[in-house]
């Protein structure tokens, strides 16, 4: 009975966190949710969503792939949330969603990996990040026992505070998020290869005239900058002087033929 594993990514992380999943259980099928639209031949007896943190809550995508959902009823459903520190009420809120659909989350995880949220600052220190992919493959051994035997139990979450202001600004901003596009610009060094437009999961960019041209349905992924080879996609004042991140094991090929 294969486990089908749904996941969302822009940078990798999700990805390689599920592949790491996939090599651990037996029998694993992956599907990238943007690129997901026909499950009539997925046994979906068995599910698995993993997607990154995005503002504190579940990403746009992830929400509208569950929404559209019809004659889902699996007998085990799990969930891991990636994130770049702070998992918060995440996962309660990816619950409550399911049961709207009458599916239970049977269980829930958080994992953390470097941030690709480059507002913020760089990726951490490069022995920072292997130990964050150290600890990540030491959780999913626990995470692959947990799925493997089937456990109810209850979902991983932030404490209390976290859960109620993170929540908050997570209800604030999720209206205002396809519009925050009109913070990138490209400099100089863009050379028309046409990377970002390619690897955009929302199809948010168009080439106008050699240069990438945001189309406010961002839902701040961050690939076309992370991904840009050129470094040339910058986004608000400081990112020219920030280092680039994608998971150093996920190739650019990777992402594009997902």
């Amino acid at each position: 009975m294969a486990t089908q594993i749904f996941y969302y990514t822009g940078t990798g992380n999700s990805l390689w966190i599920a592949k790491k999943l996939a090599e651990k259980l037996d029998d694993t099928e992956l599907h990238f949710i943007p690129k997901t639209k026909d499950l009539s031949n997925i046994d979906l007896t068995n599910v698995g969503f993993i997607f990154p943190v995005y503002i504190w809550g579940v990403p746009a995508p992830v929400l509208e792939f569950i929404e559209n959902l019809q004659n889902f009823n699996p007998e085990y459903c799990f969930a891991i949330a990636v994130n770049g520190g702070q998992v918060a009420n995440t996962l309660i809120q990816l619950r409550k969603v399911l049961k709207t659909k009458s599916v239970k989350l049977n269980s829930g995880f958080e994992i953390k990996t470097p941030s690709n949220y480059i507002p913020w600052g760089g990726p951490c220190a490069e022995n920072k990040q292997q130990e964050l992919f150290n600890d990540a493959l030491k959780k999913l051994d626990t995470i692959t026992s947990t799925i493997k035997s089937q456990k109810d139990q209850p979902v991983e979450k932030g404490p209390l505070w976290q859960n109620v202001l993170f929540t908050g600004f997570y209800n604030m901003s999720k209206n205002h998020v396809t519009g925050m596009d009109s913070k990138f610009w490209v400099d100089d060094k863009c050379n028309d290869c046409k990377i970002c437009e390619q690897v955009c999961p929302a199809n948010n960019i168009m080439m106008v005239n050699g240069k990438p041209d945001w189309n406010q349905k961002c839902h701040q992924c961050y690939a076309c900058l992370q991904w840009c080879p050129q470094e040339a996609i910058q986004y608000g004042k400081k990112t020219p002087k920030y280092k680039r991140y994608h998971q150093p094991e996920i190739k650019l090929k990777e992402i594009l033929d997902a």
